[in-house]
């Protein structure tokens, strides 16, 4: 009897299918639901687990590979939204709430990395992305300080929604972009030498290069979800063929060519937030969807989030 279930892939141009982006599962797995609103997965290796955020709920939430059990990683997590890795496998999260960048150590400790700029307060950090060279990089729109669901309704003392860069030495937060209405999901090319960054009010996906100090230039369009009116971007990743992979909230997850064609999508029942790779190939792939966690097993494979080069604790080599 042929299954009711929705096609999962959607082609828009043959560079998805000979891609092979329509390899693997031909249906999402649902791994856990109960979310207010998901967001932030991060695939830990060495210990075959994703974290991801229950924003709302104001927990972070752990689901085990080898089990399929899920448990509360952390609660009273001050309304969390992104987290990714560094270089040393210690866990880098954006808490919205708290309005602060933070690190988990290895020992359970959280460290504070960035809670102002210029001595002001930041809006609400949402999404960060370490560069090989250990800087961290985060977005700070202010959807955590417009209402009191996500975070705390607070006036904004910066006046402005910006992306800026933690140094690896000093410490110091540095503005590095303050080009727009609302700045979200971010990541590095695999070279690193372009940021793309996600504008959600805007609908747009903008990319910079990466200037030898740090800095950034002015920044050009990607690409566009005028076309598609359920389209709003939230976070990014990559393939190694170098195509990008953006959630787009209603219109589930996009996939674009790297000359900025949209190429194809995967359908989601849900409003899709956040998308991560992990599993042991890093060919899974995690979506964070409103109120549930899902995963498909691709034949792509997706770029680390910490960039290029050996991470043993990483790689899962060590435990």
């Amino acid at each position: 009897m042929p299954s009711e279930r929705p096609a999962l892939y959607e082609m828009f141009d043959d560079r998805f299918r000979t891609g092979r982006c329509m390899n693997g599962d031909d249906g999402l797995e649902v791994l856990y639901t109960g979310c207010r609103w998901a967001e932030g997965p991060i695939y830990l290796p060495a210990w075959k687990q994703l974290v991801w955020s229950d924003i709302p709920n104001d927990r972070m939430l752990r689901w085990d590979e080898e089990t399929g059990a899920v448990s509360v990683f952390r609660r009273d997590a001050g309304h969390t939204n992104g987290n990714t890795l560094d270089r040393q496998g210690r866990l880098i999260t954006c808490e919205q709430g708290n309005r602060r960048v933070t690190r988990t150590e290895h020992d359970g400790t959280v460290t504070v990395l960035a809670d102002r700029w210029q001595g002001r307060r930041l809006n609400s950090p949402n999404d960060a992305a370490v560069r090989s060279d250990g800087s961290i990089w985060f977005s700070d729109p202010d959807f955590g300080i417009t209402s009191d669901y996500e975070g705390y309704r607070a006036e904004s003392e910066i006046g402005a929604n910006n992306v800026y860069r933690i140094d690896p030495g000093t410490g110091e937060v540095r503005l590095v972009a303050d080009c727009f209405a609302a700045p979200n999901g971010l990541v590095f090319s695999a070279d690193e030498r372009q940021l793309y960054v996600s504008d959600t009010r805007a609908g747009v996906i903008r990319v910079f290069d990466v200037r030898e100090d740090g800095t950034l230039s002015d920044g050009d369009v990607f690409a566009e979800a005028k076309a598609r009116d359920a389209a709003r971007f939230d976070n990014l990743r990559f393939d190694d063929g170098g195509r990008l992979w953006a959630a787009a909230m209603d219109d589930g997850v996009h996939c674009y060519d790297p000359d900025g064609t949209l190429i194809g999508r995967l359908v989601v029942p849900e409003a899709v937030a956040n998308i991560a790779w992990g599993g042991a190939k890093r060919n899974r792939l995690f979506i964070a969807a409103e109120t549930s966690l899902y995963s498909v097993v691709m034949a792509v494979t997706g770029t680390h989030p910490t960039g290029p080069g050996r991470r043993p604790w990483l790689d899962g080599r060590a435990r």
